[in-house]
């Protein structure tokens, strides 16, 4: 079966253009599944079938996995399964019939606009870090973008000029955003005085076209810009425990309440679907009843 999953890996990687994060999860999600089916009396794929799918999933919800887990795990075993009935391995395709276990979603959590300012004077003034820090935050925030397309960006990504940054999201889709004049100048004033000083520390003298670095001189990766975020958060105080996602989704809240078109918005986030971005349409009532609380007198 082994031969089998590296096939299927291979073929989402090249066919489907699948990010390597993508990849990476579909690989640990399918051979957790492959394990299952090592325990069980026939083993013979060629015969799975829509029970056996059943009790995997029942042994999900036994070790307390959490509804979306399980309907993650799933759509990635189907998804597997369909590659193998496809290519004439599997006989039976009555587990297409099993389905999803319904998830409980949860609004978003965001910053609000003070919150976030506290956020973006937190790294220190002068310093070399500090000075990268305060343009990742500023993009961040200013462009709504995943930490992992933050940390593929390149130089050559920004486009000073037209104020505009070129973005490739989840499946390789490419989109340009446009970057705010505060997001713009911090990385202008990171590209002239810290960029530069952190290249020199690369001792493999491996020239990177990365935009932002780490300590070393190497592109920093979404881990690093996790932490880093943490520890701000941690700074400016405990109760906000920012992570990346949480600005992209005050980008787009804070978005919706000034007013912006929630296609534009489906545009700037790279959502595939419209569906994806009407949640925010909820986090934006939250944004009312906060506002309303505060400032009517009998609230």
């Amino acid at each position: 079966m082994n031969s089998f999953l590296e096939d299927y890996l291979q073929f989402i990687k090249t066919e489907r253009n699948a990010a390597l994060s993508t990849v990476e999860s579909y690989r640990k999600d399918i051979w957790q599944f492959l394990r299952f089916l090592d325990h069980k009396e026939h083993t013979d794929i060629s015969f799975f079938n829509y029970l056996i799918l059943r009790q995997y999933l029942a042994m999900l919800k036994d070790q307390k996995y959490a509804r979306s887990t399980i309907a993650r795990k799933l759509s990635a075993t189907k998804s597997f399964l369909k590659y193998l009935k496809r290519n004439e391995i599997l006989k039976d395709n009555t587990w297409e019939l099993v389905s999803s276990p319904k998830r409980g979603r949860k609004l978003p959590k965001f910053l609000f606009q003070d919150e976030v300012l506290e956020l973006l004077d937190s790294p220190p003034k002068g310093t070399l870090l500090g000075c990268r820090d305060k343009a990742i935050l500023e993009v961040l925030y200013g462009t709504g973008i995943r930490v992992s397309e933050l940390t593929n960006l390149n130089i050559s990504s920004v486009d000073f000029e037209q104020a505009l940054i070129r973005i490739y999201g989840k499946g390789a889709r490419e989109r340009i955003v446009p970057v705010g004049s505060f997001a713009l100048q911090a990385v202008a004033v990171y590209l002239k005085r810290s960029r530069e000083q952190l290249e020199k520390r690369n001792k493999e003298r491996d020239i990177s076209e990365a935009l932002f670095l780490n300590r070393f001189g190497g592109r920093l990766t979404a881990r690093s810009v996790r932490r880093m975020l943490h520890n701000y958060s941690v700074k400016v105080g405990e109760r906000l425990n920012v992570s990346p996602h949480m600005l992209r989704h005050s980008y787009a809240s804070h978005l919706l309440n000034a007013g912006a078109d929630l296609r534009a918005l489906q545009e700037l986030l790279g959502h595939a679907a419209i569906s994806t971005t009407q949640i925010y349409t909820h986090i934006t009532k939250e944004n009312l009843k906060r506002t309303y609380q505060i400032t009517h007198p009998r609230a």
